[in-house]
C-alpha cells in the first residue's frame, strides 16, 4: 500500500482534492433533487408501497448484479473518463425523459423506471470509482478525515436536494425539473476536466472479468474480519432497506403529511449526517473505529425502531423528525469509518475489485427485502416496517460485536499499518545513508 501520495506537495493535493469535491457536490445536488422529485411524483400519482419498493429495487439491482464485474473494469480503466462518461449517459436519459414528458400528457411509468435503472447503473460504477480514487489523491494519515469531509458533502447534498426538490416540484413542471440532471452533468464534467487523478499500476492491463471478480472475492474472503463485517452488513440491508424505501409513504400516508413534510424528514436526517460527518472530518483519528460502528448500529436501530411505534398524529410526526435527526447523525459513523478501513486494508491497484465484490455482497439482500416490502407494508402497515428495521439493526450490531475478529478488526489494522510505516521509514533511511 502506498504510504505517500503521488501529489506529495500539501497545497497541491488539497487544491486538487477540493476541486474534485466541489464538482461532486454540484453534480450530486442537481441529480438528487431530480431523484427526490421522481420519487415524490410516484408517491403522489400512485400512492402505492409496491410501486415505491419496485423503484427502489431498480435502484439496487445494478449494484448487486454489476458490482462484482464493475470492480475489475474500474481498476483497469481510466477513472476520470469513467466518471465523465457515466455523468453524460445519465444526462442523456434525463433529456429523453424530459422530452417524452413534454410531448405526452403523463410520464410513462416504464420510462420512469428505465431512467431510475440507468441512474443506478451509473452509480454502480461511480461510487466505487470515487472510493478507489480517494486513497491515491490524499496522504494515508488524512484518509479518515477526507472520507468524513466527503461524507459531509454527500450530507449537504441530502440537506439541500430534498428542500430544493420540494420547492421546485411545487412550482416547476416535472418535464423541466428533470433537466437539472443535464445542468449537474455540465458542472461535474466541467470541473473534473481540471482534476488530476493519479494512475495506478493496474490501469491499462488486460481485463479478465471472471478471474478478476474471483480475485476480488478471494482477497475479501481471506480478510476474515472484514468478511464477517460484510456478511452482517448484508443482513442489516435485508432488514433495513424495506423501511428506507417507504419514507415518503410514512410521512404522506401514515402521518397524512405533504410533499414539503416528506422533504423536511429527508433534510433533517441529512442535517444529522452532516453534523456526524463534520465530527469525523475534524476529529477523524480514533484508535478503534469499530467501537463507533457498534454505537452507530445501536443508535440507528433504536431511532428507526421507535419511529414505527409513534402515533399517527402531528405530535407523532414531530417525534419522527427528531428521531430521524438522531439516526442521521449516527449514519456516517457506520458508512464513513467502514469505508476508510476498507481503503486502508488494500492496495489502490486492487481496491476496485475488492469494492466491487464487497458492494455487491452488502447490497445483495436489499432487493430480496424490497420484493416483499411493498406487499407486506400494504398488508401490515408501513410503520411496522420501521419496527422490523430497528430491531434488525440492533441484532446485527450485537452479532458483529460478538465476533472477536470483527470487534478487533480496526485495532489489528492500525497495528499492521504502523508496523508497515516503521519498516518503510527504515528502508528510506537505509537508502539515504
Amino acid at each position: 500500500m502506498s504510504k505517500h501520495p503521488t501529489t506529495s506537495d500539501t497545497i497541491h493535493w488539497k487544491k486538487n482534492f477540493y476541486l474534485f469535491l466541489t464538482g461532486q457536490f454540484l453534480s450530486g445536488i442537481t441529480s438528487m433533487a431530480v431523484q427526490y422529485s421522481i420519487i415524490w411524483y410516484l408517491t403522489k400519482t400512485t400512492g402505492s408501497a409496491t410501486v415505491l419498493s419496485f423503484a427502489m429495487l431498480l435502484g439496487m439491482l445494478p449494484m448487486v448484479l454489476l458490482s462484482p464485474f464493475a470492480g475489475p473494469l474500474i481498476d483497469r480503466w481510466n477513472k476520470k473518463v469513467l466518471l465523465i462518461v457515466t455523468d453524460i449517459i445519465v444526462a442523456i436519459f434525463a433529456l429523453i425523459l424530459s422530452i417524452v414528458g413534454t410531448i405526452s400528457a403523463d410520464f410513462p411509468l416504464w420510462l420512469v423506471f428505465v431512467s431510475l435503472l440507468v441512474r443506478s447503473v451509473a452509480q454502480t460504477f461511480q461510487m466505487p470509482t470515487i472510493q478507489s480514487i480517494l486513497p491515491t489523491m490524499v496522504p494515508e494519515d488524512e484518509l479518515t478525515k477526507v472520507n468524513g469531509q466527503f461524507s459531509m458533502v454527500q450530507s449537504a447534498n441530502f440537506i439541500i436536494a430534498p428542500a430544493l426538490g420540494a420547492v421546485l416540484y411545487s412550482i416547476v413542471p416535472m418535464n423541466f425539473l428533470i433537466l437539472l440532471d443535464v445542468l449537474g452533468a455540465v458542472f461535474g464534467v466541467g470541473l473534473l476536466l481540471f482534476v488530476t487523478i493519479p494512475k495506478v499500476t493496474s490501469e491499462g492491463e488486460t481485463i479478465h472479468l471472471l478471474a478478476d471478480t474471483k480475485f476480488g472475492f478471494k482477497k475479501l474472503f481471506e480478510n476474515k474480519g472484514l468478511w464477517y463485517i460484510t456478511i452482517v452488513g448484508s443482513i442489516f440491508m435485508l432488514l433495513f432497506m424495506p423501511a428506507a424505501s417507504l419514507y415518503p409513504l410514512m410521512t404522506m400516508n401514515y402521518f397524512n403529511g405533504s410533499v414539503g413534510q416528506a422533504g423536511l424528514v429527508e433534510v433533517v436526517y441529512s442535517v444529522g449526517m452532516l453534523i456526524g460527518g463534520a465530527v469525523i472530518g475534524i476529529f477523524g483519528k480514533w484508535k478503534n473505529r469499530m467501537t463507533l460502528i457498534f454505537w452507530a448500529y445501536a443508535v440507528i436501530g433504536a431511532s428507526i425502531g421507535l419511529s414505527g411505534l409513534l402515533p399517527a398524529t402531528s405530535k407523532g410526526f414531530i417525534y419522527f423528525v427528531l428521531l430521524n435527526s438522531i439516526a442521521g447523525f449516527a449514519t456516517p459513523y457506520f458508512n464513513t469509518l467502514l469505508m476508510a478501513m476498507i481503503q486502508q486494508s488494500y492496495d489502490p491497484n486492487v481496491l476496485g475489485r475488492v469494492l466491487g465484490v464487497l458492494n455487491s455482497l452488502m447490497s445483495i439482500t436489499g432487493p430480496v427485502g424490497l420484493i416483499f416490502a411493498g406487499p407486506l407494508a400494504d398488508r401490515i402497515g408501513v410503520e411496522k416496517m420501521f419496527v422490523i428495521a430497528g430491531i434488525g439493526a440492533l441484532v446485527c450490531g450485537l452479532i458483529n460485536f460478538m465476533i472477536p475478529v470483527s470487534r478487533n478488526y480496526d485495532k489489528e489494522l492500525q497495528k499492521r499499518l504502523a508496523k508497515e510505516e516503521v519498516e518503510e521509514d527504515k528502508e528510506v533511511s537505509h537508502v539515504e545513508s
